[in-house]
């Protein structure tokens, strides 16, 4: 099987900073690159991929793993052997978000955002405020137009991946970064997890109420 590997911010921003472009339904390279966002996902603990990330600046979106459960059990070594094979294998084209709902926020991490320090690799993982609730358009690998709602965690890796379509990483937009390994992300998680603040209300002024609450709490 072919190694993948993804494009990072230390190696070239420039690129995954870029914002892809739309999709022809009818591109022949299109299943070629539906595969390799596949392999890439196998390979890789990841949750989901977004093309550019992989060298394809086209709006597509593969999700390998948006249940918070398998999540949690892959905090531990037997758990995560028992759930290696875990994939929900969604497609996302052209997707765009149209509505957003409440307020969560979540310790991500990302494969752009990553970079090797001697043997070992480090992250910039990121505390991020996603909305509870999003309603996407996109399109799946046939054509066919889908308009639907994806709430709890599977909103949270939705809307990073997406974010990814316009060069917007979530290290923009975190509270706060801490860099890391991967154990002591997993640790960081353990003691933040996925965080439900509000299941409904508008984001933004959520968003915007809680960094507010936060400044007056440190003056």
């Amino acid at each position: 099987m072919e190694k993948f590997e993804s494009i990072t911010i230390e190696k070239n921003e420039k690129y995954i900073r870029q914002i892809s472009r739309k999709v022809d339904i009818n591109d022949p390279e299109l299943h070629n690159n539906i595969v390799v966002l596949q392999e890439y996902c196998m390979q890789n603990e990841v949750m989901a991929m977004a093309a550019v990330q992989l060298g394809i600046p086209k709006r597509i979106v593969y999700v390998k793993n948006t249940n918070l459960e398998i999540l949690n059990k892959r905090l531990t070594d037997e758990g995560k052997e028992a759930t290696k094979e875990y994939n929900e294998a969604k497609v996302l084209i052209n997707p765009e978000i149209i509505s957003k709902e409440g307020l969560t926020t979540f310790w991500e991490a990302c494969a752009s955002c990553s970079w090797d320090e001697g043997e070992v690799r480090k992250w910039y993982n990121g505390k991020v405020r996603r909305p509870y609730k999003i309603r996407v358009k996109y399109l799946d690998i046939e054509g066919n137009e889908h308009e639907d709602e994806f709430e709890g965690f599977e909103s949270t890796v939705l809307c990073h991946e997406i974010d990814h379509l316009d060069g917007i990483l979530h290290i923009d937009i975190a509270d706060k970064v801490i860099k890391g390994t991967k154990e002591e992300r997993t640790e960081l998680r353990k003691k933040e997890g996925y965080t439900v603040i509000s299941k409904t209300g508008d984001f933004e002024q959520l968003r915007n109420l809680e960094r507010k609450d936060e400044e007056n709490k440190r003056q």
